[in-house]
């Protein structure tokens, strides 16, 4: 539940604290009334384990802070204002009272604590919205007769609900770890969260049409097939998937070897699919910017323009990413200097064995040098699979 303003209601009391403000009379009440349906309630109580006992205002002055930072903390979290209806419970008074500790022994600085409190309510909100979906679409019949889907809903939950807590914990601590690790090995505190990485984009090729032409489950199915075989493919390579955008992922890598085997997977895995559309990705390398797990700046839209230029079932990097791909020998600087290297390594000195033919991974075509959007002249490269030479 949530934390509303200090609009008055029936029955609340006055507030005291001097940072509450009364909403102005010429203001609209946007506040949403918490639901009394029996069985709501009933699955409310279930998974928080306790009842409704606190106006916000109450539940503000027990957990010892003040109105407006606990609205705060409730709105970044992504909840609806309720006013001043009785509807919070102790499970949301210890979570004020542990995230405001957090600021007042100076282990959070209040703007980090908001950060805090809607990044974690931003990736829960969609993880328990497929979590329920997936879950009831599954029921394909109730377990007694006359049970409605809704009904079906409290038994399931009490069930799932220690195990999945369980497992929730333990994948956000094997994240955690993942990303505390790769913070300790940055080089210094500025790339902590200005970094360079390989950013790409992978987008289906005509899901506009498709969103026409096909039914909405086939379309369903289609999107959920498409994120599961990008998520698989980009963790399993070492990539770090930033976010899906139903026809569109946007994944990063910490290297240019790493990215490029991770783009030709996902063309090649979409190739093989009959029911996929064709697949187009764009890559570039740079400087990010991080922030609550998501990625911005000038290297994300590069990524994105050579995206919505790239040709079907192809993979377009920039001049960055092709130059980080030569400098590790992942790639040739071009094909010619790799045949000169291969007749190179044939030649030997008498008894002498030859030398080791260089053994290159991908291959680089320079593309026509051409305007992109706010961006300026882009000179793209063709990436593709290299047989050693």
């Amino acid at each position: 539940m949530t934390v509303g303003d200090t609009t008055s209601g029936a029955g609340a009391e006055p507030p005291s604290d001097s940072s509450v403000h009364a909403t102005p009379h010429h203001e609209v009440d946007h506040t949403a009334e918490p639901t009394d349906d029996p069985l709501a309630i009933r699955l409310e109580q279930l998974i928080l384990g306790a009842d409704r006992r606190y106006t916000p205002f109450q539940a503000a002055r027990t957990a010892g802070v003040s109105m407006d930072l606990a609205s705060r903390f409730w709105r970044a979290m992504g909840f609806a204002d309720i006013g001043q209806a009785k509807a919070l419970t102790e499970a949301d008074v210890l979570a004020l009272r542990r995230l405001s500790g957090l600021v007042e022994a100076g282990l959070l600085s209040e703007p980090m604590a908001i950060q805090v409190a809607r990044s974690t309510g931003q990736t829960t909100a969609r993880l328990a919205e497929w979590q329920i979906d997936s879950f009831l679409e599954g029921l394909t019949e109730p377990p007694e007769p006359g049970m409605t889907r809704t009904e079906v809903t409290y038994p399931l939950i009490e069930l799932l609900l220690p195990e999945l807590e369980e497992f929730l914990v333990y994948v956000w601590r094997r994240q955690l770890a993942a990303a505390t690790g790769r913070v300790v090995q940055a080089a210094d505190d500025e790339e902590m969260v200005d970094r360079r990485l390989a950013v790409g984009f992978a987008d289906l090729v005509g899901f506009t049409r498709l969103t026409r032409r096909l039914e909405e489950e086939e379309l369903g199915e289609l999107v959920e097939s498409f994120e599961t075989t990008c998520a698989d493919l980009v963790a399993a390579h070492g990539g770090r998937l930033i976010k899906t955008l139903g026809d569109e992922v946007l994944f990063a890598a910490d290297d240019a070897g790493t990215a490029s085997e991770i783009a030709l997977r996902l063309v090649e895995a979409m190739t093989l699919d009959e029911t996929m559309p064709a697949l187009r990705v764009g890559i570039a390398f740079g400087t990010v910017t991080t922030r609550m797990g998501d990625v911005f700046g000038t290297t994300v839209n590069l990524a994105s323009r050579l995206t919505s230029i790239a040709p079907k079932d192809a993979v377009l990097v920039d001049g960055a990413f092709a130059k980080e791909l030569t400098r590790t020998g992942d790639a040739p600087v071009s094909e010619a200097r790799a045949a000169e290297e291969a007749a190179a390594a044939k030649e030997s000195a008498d008894g002498e064995e030859p030398a080791p033919v260089p053994k290159y991974r991908y291959g680089l075509q320079p593309m026509w040098q051409r305007p992109v959007r706010g961006l300026g002249i882009v000179e793209p490269w063709l990436l593709a699979r290299r047989g050693t030479s």
